[in-house]
């Protein structure tokens, strides 16, 4: 599942654009003009120096260059082969297409980095992802979550500009903890629209689902409560 600078949760399907879009309906173009926005910053500063990561959900790689950067060696994940091409040649890059749910890259990792919110995917499929990640972790191994911070507000928003790609939210519905929305992108006069649910979890809702695949919360890893670090049991 293409995860880079999207949504996050299940996508429900109907983006369209001219140019290419993954499987899970998140347009190229705008994940390769998004800029970084501090993520590589905190998966680094959690996890040990010069430690390889594998990065579930990796997209066109606006994360994975920066790790490389902070001197990491990355094992970029993602469903699309044109996302993955992105990074083609980038040194301390090795990248595998593939579905998360099915992953199996045949080692495991000190950091596995699950971003964009994927552990806010309604179940199964969340269980499926975060399965994926313990498949590839020891104990003790760091596991680098973006989650959507629990008490986050949500409404329909003003196009506002991130780098050159201007972004806002629409037909935002929340019903108990789901919450369904149209995320829509502009880039150069094209415009894409992603449609998305999610669920959202307290803290103690992410310690239970943690738990049921292999994990215990260890700490928030942003004063936001954007990130958190969990570890393999």
């Amino acid at each position: 599942m293409t995860a880079e600078g999207g949504a996050g949760g299940r996508v429900v399907r109907g983006a369209v654009a001219t140019s290419h879009v993954a499987p899970d309906g998140s347009p190229l173009e705008v994940y390769r003009r998004l800029p970084p926005n501090g993520e590589a910053e905190i998966v680094h500063a959690a996890a040990a120096p010069g430690s390889a990561i594998l990065e579930l959900g990796s997209g066109a790689g606006r994360v994975t260059r920066r790790l490389v950067e902070l001197g990491h060696h990355v094992v970029a994940v993602d469903e699309s082969a044109e996302m993955l091409a992105e990074m083609s040649g980038v040194p301390g890059v090795e990248t595998v297409c593939a579905r998360i749910e099915g992953l199996d890259v045949g080692r495991t990792f000190p950091t596995v980095l699950l971003g964009n919110h994927l552990v806010n995917t309604p179940p199964p499929q969340r269980g499926e992802f975060l399965s994926a990640a313990r498949r590839h972790a020891d104990r003790g191994t760091l596991a680098a979550i973006e989650v959507y911070p629990p008490g986050m507000t949500w409404a329909a928003t003003r196009p506002t500009s991130v780098g050159p790609v201007e972004v806002s939210l629409s037909d935002v519905s929340v019903e108990r903890d789901l919450v369904r929305a149209t995320a829509t992108y502009t880039v150069d006069g094209q415009t894409w629209r992603q449609p998305f649910e999610a669920e959202l979890l307290d803290e103690d809702g992410l310690r239970r689902v943690l738990g049921e695949s292999g994990f215990t919360f260890e700490r928030w890893l942003a004063r936001s409560r954007g990130w958190l670090a969990a570890r393999a049991i």
